[in-house]
């Protein structure tokens, strides 16, 4: 689907059935229309190791659920001043 739509950035779930986030990330870096979306976790894992398993995988940020609103603006608004 990403490499169809080509997006500038992704909000990936962890906790996916089947393909999980983290294994989803390492697809999406892989493929070279796919390796410079900006991925984003959303999960409801938030301990240390969750965080640098994300960064591992290629996400560049990590987001704990439920999301603060304000939180997730604020990222989305560094990811896009970072992209123009």
């Amino acid at each position: 689907l990403a490499s169809k739509f080509k997006p500038h950035i992704a909000l990936v779930d962890i906790g996916l059935p089947g393909m999980d986030g983290y294994e989803a990330a390492r697809e999406l870096r892989k493929r070279p229309e796919t390796k410079d979306v900006t991925l984003i976790a959303m999960t409801g894992w938030g301990q240390e190791e969750d965080r640098r398993k994300s960064k591992e995988a290629g996400f560049e940020k990590h987001l704990v659920k439920p999301v603060d609103p304000a939180a997730l603006e604020a990222v989305l608004a560094e990811v896009r001043a970072s992209v123009r």
